[in-house]
């Protein structure tokens, strides 16, 4: 080998070294991401939507329907006839309801999302020619909904977390906002003079320096991220897995989002030290997103009975321990410069009155509301510190961060808004915040004590005032107790037994009116024998059953 092939190697191997010293950091750097993922598909979105695109389509017939679990032909027979019954008596008592329900709902795409995704898939064509829920409200009262034939439910829908004090007082709220409004009416870019008072006391009640409006909670966390990448000169967003920040792009990029997951949206596992490691370690992080919500169900999505195949439902609530990784997430964005944004667009105002930073004890950088606080109109909130709120550069005309809308500061909201800011202030209000976590403790414990004394296999549990329900039996069909609470006088939202949330004006004489009709719902349940089970079954089993089917009805259709 000559001196010019010997200098050629050298330098070919010395481009080598140097690619591969340089290539080391993005591997470690990317090792370090790997395992601060959740173990699971809701951890690695990419996976979950390639194999949400997989999972065929296919119903149980009739002649399984009854007995997927194998139930011998007595229990079948029970299921068939109780299934004609509840469909019945459901029926009979809303007939006008549902008659205008199935009359909208083939114009209307939203019901028919949800009316879709009520139970299992594999449940739902049959259970539709039994069994069909009404859809339609003739009005509220107390802790009570009123459908179009004047049948009376307890209200444990929560309006999608909107109904924290009860819709008597946000009917009076509108009402009384609408009447500070009226003068002005509708004059939209200048501002309605409640707008101060809502400022200041949004100011003092979340401890930041300024605050912006916006007409929904997903427009809230948008403008809040936009301004963290914006200050940072970031690009990276951090969310946890399971958790909802709204429907848009960026903070929903699982199934469900036609547009693959960002590569500038890091989804990673909420309450471990891998995590930490990749905060304290990259450069190009903008914020950390937290609803405070998850600490039921840390890196799982909201329970819903769609989902609810087998007897599995996690809710494990630990406020000191949540609080703690708080406080460990607080230290770490403090000192890289990531915004700790926390979304309490849906849990503000309702565990506490400085809502989730006063619950935990931890400080963010921007909060973000909405639902409550409007008073019962649509809302959404940024509250923030002025370095993370301005929205231009002094020395830089050029270079701003825009947001605006043309129903931001609405005068209506606004002055509805008013009136719940104001109603905080009250004493019996107050009262009502000062002793809610120990009613709502004790109410908890209250209906579980009913329900083992009642023998079902079911409990509750939950944060505050919103609850699940839990199922003690691996069962194939735990998701139909929402249509026997529905027949016992229970409505409850579109997500079924996975939510239930109860607004602040249920005195006790409500809550065991509610405690009675639950127990009755499951007592029903049970005797009708949807919770029968063969011996040994498991949840596992269960899933490697339904494994198969999918795989058979995948290949089936090729």
């Amino acid at each position: 080998m000559d001196g010019s092939e010997t200098f050629m190697s050298a330098a070919v191997w010395a481009g080598v070294a140097s690619l591969s010293y340089l290539a080391l950091p993005r591997a470690w750097q990317r090792l370090q991401l790997s395992v601060a993922k959740y173990p699971s598909l809701g951890g690695h979105l990419r996976m979950a939507k390639r194999v949400s695109k997989l999972i065929p389509n296919y119903a149980y017939p009739d002649k399984t329907w009854f007995a997927i679990d194998g139930a011998p032909l007595a229990v079948e027979q029970r299921r068939r006839l109780a299934l004609a019954q509840l469909g019945n008596s459901l029926k009979d008592q809303s007939p006008q309801t549902l008659a205008q329900s199935d009359t909208v709902r083939p114009m209307l795409s939203d019901l028919q999302l949800i009316s879709q995704y009520r139970v299992p898939y594999q449940f739902r064509e049959l259970l539709a020619q039994y069994v069909k829920l009404g859809n339609f409200w003739r009005e509220s009262s107390g802790v009570w909904l009123t459908d179009l034939d004047g049948k009376r439910f307890i209200d444990v829908t929560g309006s999608y977390g909107v109904n924290l004090f009860g819709s008597d007082f946000y009917k009076a709220s509108m009402a009384e906002g609408a009447a500070m409004a009226q003068p002005l009416g509708l004059v939209l870019g200048s501002y309605h003079p409640s707008v101060l008072d809502n400022v200041q006391r949004l100011c003092e009640i979340s401890g930041m320096d300024e605050v912006s409006f916006h007409m929904s909670g997903t427009e809230a966390v948008m403008q809040a991220v936009r301004l963290a990448r914006y200050h940072t000169r970031r690009p990276k967003i951090v969310r946890f897995t399971g958790a909802y920040h709204g429907w848009w792009d960026d903070v929903q990029p699982g199934p469900g989002n036609p547009m693959p997951p960002s590569k500038d949206t890091l989804t990673l596992n909420e309450m471990h030290p891998n995590t930490l490691r990749v905060l304290r370690n990259r450069t190009d992080i903008a914020c950390v997103l937290i609803n405070p919500l998850q600490a039921m169900h840390p890196n799982r999505a909201a329970p819903t009975d769609s989902t609810l195949i087998d007897g599995t439902r996690h809710v494990v609530y630990d406020r000191a321990a949540y609080a703690a990784w708080l406080a460990e997430l607080r230290s770490v964005c403090t000192a890289k410069g990531i915004a700790l944004i926390l979304d309490e667009v849906f849990l503000g105002f309702r565990l506490a009155p400085g809502g989730a930073q006063e619950y935990f004890g931890v400080k963010a950088d921007l909060v973000t509301y909405g639902k409550t606080l409007g008073g019962g109109l649509p809302v959404g909130v940024i509250c923030g510190k002025s370095q993370w709120m301005k929205r231009f550069q002094d020395d830089k005309p050029g270079d701003i961060c825009f947001a605006r809308g043309t129903f931001n500061a609405h005068p209506y909201v606004m002055c509805a808004m008013n009136v719940f800011l104001q109603s905080l202030d009250k004493p019996e209000v107050q009262a009502l915040y000062a002793a809610a976590s120990q009613t709502w403790s004790e109410r908890q414990s209250v209906l579980n004590a009913k329900l083992r004394a009642a023998q079902v296999p079911v409990r509750i549990a939950g944060m505050e005032t919103v609850w699940s329900v839990l199922y003690d039996v691996p069962s194939r069909y735990n998701w139909l107790l929402q249509y026997y609470l529905r027949a016992q006088g229970i409505a409850l939202s579109w997500v079924g037994t996975g939510r239930m949330i109860f607004s602040f004006n249920f005195d006790d004489a409500a809550f065991e009116d509610f405690c009675q009709r639950f127990v009755l719902a499951t007592q029903a349940m049970q005797a009708d024998g949807w919770w029968w089970v063969p011996e040994a079954q498991s949840g596992k089993k269960i899933r490697c059953q339904i494994l198969k089917e999918m795989l058979a009805a995948k290949f089936a259709t090729l």
